[in-house]
């Protein structure tokens, strides 16, 4: 598994902990770190993830909560929701394409997830992925 891949499974452990516990201070964000099992490269990625994600929540919660038609925001899963914030931080500061912020985010809802985590995760980012004007280009072999 990759860095940065890594990092994002653990800036999800880490906003769901701090959801969790309410404790979002820098001693319990190091013991986070600490006791994680990655590298350097790993832990630095998801730190600046989650410092992201905590400067922008009120933003990134107010996207989501747009793109779900049919879901109340307080009634989703607290792991799809992590994964959501995430991605919708990573859409929000354009560093990685859509198709990727995607991909990813389907992979680590289905690791951490419920069987419908990466389908429901799939749908809101589409949602929100509209909601900022980002497309995903559609290249199609053309019949020679």
């Amino acid at each position: 598994m990759g860095a940065r891949r890594k990092g994002r499974e653990l800036a999800v452990q880490a906003l769901y902990q701090i959801e969790i516990t309410g404790e979002v201070s820098p001693v319990a964000l190091r013991a986070f770190w600490e006791q994680s099992e990655a590298g350097a490269n790993a832990k630095g990625f998801a730190a600046a993830l989650v410092a992201g994600v905590c400067e922008q929540q009120e933003r990134i919660d107010a996207l989501i909560s747009r793109s779900s038609e049919h879901w109340r925001f307080e009634r989703m899963s607290r792991v799809d929701v992590n994964v959501l914030r995430v991605a919708t931080y990573e859409l929000l500061q354009g560093a990685v394409p859509l198709s990727v912020a995607i991909d990813e985010a389907i992979e680590i809802a289905r690791r951490f997830g419920s069987g419908e985590s990466a389908m429901f995760v799939n749908g809101i980012l589409d949602q929100v992925a509209t909601q900022l004007g980002i497309k995903i280009a559609v290249i199609r072999a053309q019949d020679a």
